[in-house]
């Protein structure tokens, strides 16, 4: 669903998940963390990522899942008990509550397409004010491209708009499903 926001337009998910059309294994393979670690989900949804993320990092270290959706983070909350995983409801296109220089991996899937340039601009600021030196951002999007789903094609970024948008160093661009990529980005100071 799309609705007009000025000039923008606007995306709308209505709860739909794309999580059952991403490659987790290839995901969670090539974002290369590891025990102890501090892991930010932001739009994190039902939380199936940051399940998958505390699962990996043994209960140790730390993911918060934050997401503007009350309903869903209640949920999660209810969910996860006894367990590393923090809910937030948050917007992480707004300053945040956590910590500055406090996240070793900010994980955003299927959200940035949705953000204005405003949005995306205030996202950026603040990944960067939560990273930690050598940090990473990893970005989930939908191709550029005809897909049988998703955004309207003017809204979709692809992993070259991607690094013209972002100042953080780019790393690594991954294709993990047939309409999905991920391209991963590093604080470098």
């Amino acid at each position: 669903m799309h609705e007009e926001n000025g000039s923008h337009k606007v995306h709308h998910h209505r709860g739909k998940s794309s999580e059952n059309l991403l490659n987790k294994e290839v995901i969670l393979k090539e974002l290369d963390f590891f025990p102890g670690q501090t892991i930010l989900d932001a739009g994190c949804g039902n939380g199936y990522m940051s399940k998958e993320f505390s699962r990996l990092l043994k209960n140790t270290g730390k993911v918060y899942a934050l997401d503007p959706d009350g309903d869903a983070i209640e949920v999660l909350a209810g969910e996860i008990k006894c367990s590393n995983i923090t809910p937030i409801l948050g917007d992480i296109t707004k300053t945040t509550a956590l910590q500055s220089s406090s996240i070793d991996l900010l994980y955003l899937s299927t959200v940035l397409h949705g953000l204005s340039k405003s949005e995306v601009d205030s996202f950026q600021k603040e990944a960067k004010r939560l990273l930690k030196p050598h940090g990473i951002l990893a970005i989930v999007e939908i191709i550029k491209g005809p897909a049988p789903f998703g955004p309207p094609m003017d809204i979709k970024f692809s992993p070259q708009e991607l690094k013209e948008i972002f100042t953080l160093v780019p790393k690594k661009t991954v294709e993990i499903g047939q309409y999905f990529y991920m391209q991963t980005f590093e604080k470098n100071e």
